[in-house]
């Protein structure tokens, strides 16, 4: 079989995933561009592919041999992929990665046991010592004395299916805070996806409050959140209850014993204008003898949800913390500011989440058809180093 190539590749995201339009008119609001914006487009893309994720990085593959094996057309500096990132319109690039999750859906990409679900999480990027931009979140130490900046993002990522995509991405700065920010993210992940993409949307504890709980029913997507202490009734009611009752079901779930409680009868807090509340609560012990335990609140009736399906959309959580915000960080530069401005640092967390949506489409869907074996991420990036070293033959399409 042949093996990847970043040329290989960039025909697999024009063709399979229909982005030439895209890459055609990605939104440069350059006035008088000198250098094509399909190629700082793609050299930033493959560049985090590659793991390579600063503008410097990606500046060093162009202007070495590799460049051709790249598919890049012509080389630059990084001066202009801050010149380039600071004008960039996000739209575009919010479309494209909608195009490619619909693409991924109508081509059966996703595993649906327990239906697609989006998960909506906050995280903590790009830290600074100087004010630089306007999302630029002051941080204090125990005496409340400014000792840097930060931003902050709030990321929505395909989860539930075998497959985590990360999606969109909305930043708050101050003023802001990580709450609003993931309701317009909802709204806008369900206007660009379509009110049929998703089963569920799945948080953490934090966006269990009454308006965010309210914004994804009038979405059309049931909620499946952590039930913490922010609901200390419901919780104190939920633990009352379960702690001397047998568990409704027991099952395996790899090598781990799992049993849950689940009743839909819970009443509602004040200002959430839900019926009834529906608190799943799990035991999960691990071969090691560790035991996690965690309570879970939905609007989704046992009728239509069963307890074992509600386990794993809640276990799904977990996805955008493990293959999005660790994933991003640590192998892909996500904390690394590229250029301090507030479009470019958008743009360039746009891109990340299109990088690996891309990667993950291509190396666990596409590169397995047939026999072909399962390739790891660190296997894959290998694959694609080995190949620079090789000799292109020029492209004369």
């Amino acid at each position: 079989m042949k093996g990847p190539t970043p040329r290989r590749l960039w025909k697999y995201v024009t063709r399979r995933l229909g982005l030439r339009s895209y890459f055609r008119s990605p939104g440069d609001g350059r006035r008088q561009p000198q250098i094509p914006a399909p190629a700082l487009l793609w050299s930033v893309l493959i560049g985090q592919v590659l793991r390579a994720s600063s503008f410097l990085a990606v500046e060093r593959l162009v202007r070495s041999s590799a460049r051709r094996a790249l598919a890049v057309s012509t080389s630059f500096s990084d001066d202009t992929l801050d010149y380039f990132t600071e004008r960039l319109d996000a739209t575009p690039t919010r479309a494209a990665l909608a195009r490619t999750l619909r693409q991924a859906k109508r081509n059966k990409a996703f595993e649906t046991s327990g239906g697609i679900g989006l998960a909506v999480d906050g995280t903590t990027v790009g830290r600074c010592a100087s004010f630089g931009c306007s999302l630029c979140r002051p941080y204090r130490n125990a005496d409340q004395e400014i000792v840097g900046y930060r931003h902050h993002m709030v990321l929505t990522t395909v989860v539930g299916t075998g497959l985590s995509l990360p999606f969109d991405v909305e930043p708050y700065g101050p003023g802001d805070s990580e709450y609003a920010a993931g309701q317009r993210l909802l709204r806008r992940a369900i206007e660009q996806l379509g009110v049929r993409f998703a089963a569920y949307v799945v948080v953490d504890g934090e966006f269990a409050t009454a308006p965010f709980l309210h914004t994804a029913g009038d979405l059309g997507l049931p909620v499946v959140a952590r039930l913490k202490a922010n609901l200390p009734e419901l919780l104190a009611a939920a633990e009352k209850r379960f702690r001397f009752q047998p568990p409704k079901l027991t099952f395996r779930h790899g090598p781990d014993r799992v049993e849950l409680w689940d009743a839909d009868d819970f009443d509602p807090w004040e200002n959430l204008r839900w019926k009834t509340v529906r608190v799943l609560f799990y035991r999960q012990q691990k071969s090691d003898g560790q035991v996690i335990e965690a309570f879970w609140l939905t609007d989704s009736p046992l009728a239509r949800v069963s307890s074992r399906v509600l386990y794993h959309r809640a276990k799904s959580r977990w996805e955008i913390e493990n293959q999005g915000f660790n994933d991003a960080k640590n192998r892909h530069g996500l904390g690394h500011i590229c250029h301090h401005h507030r479009n470019s640092l958008l743009i360039t967390w746009l891109l990340t989440s299109l990088a690996l949506t891309i990667e993950r489409l291509y190396r666990l869907r596409y590169l397995r058809r047939g026999g072909h074996p399962l390739r790891t991420a660190a296997e894959f990036v290998h694959l694609l180093w080995l190949s620079l070293s090789r000799r292109a033959a020029a492209d004369t399409s």
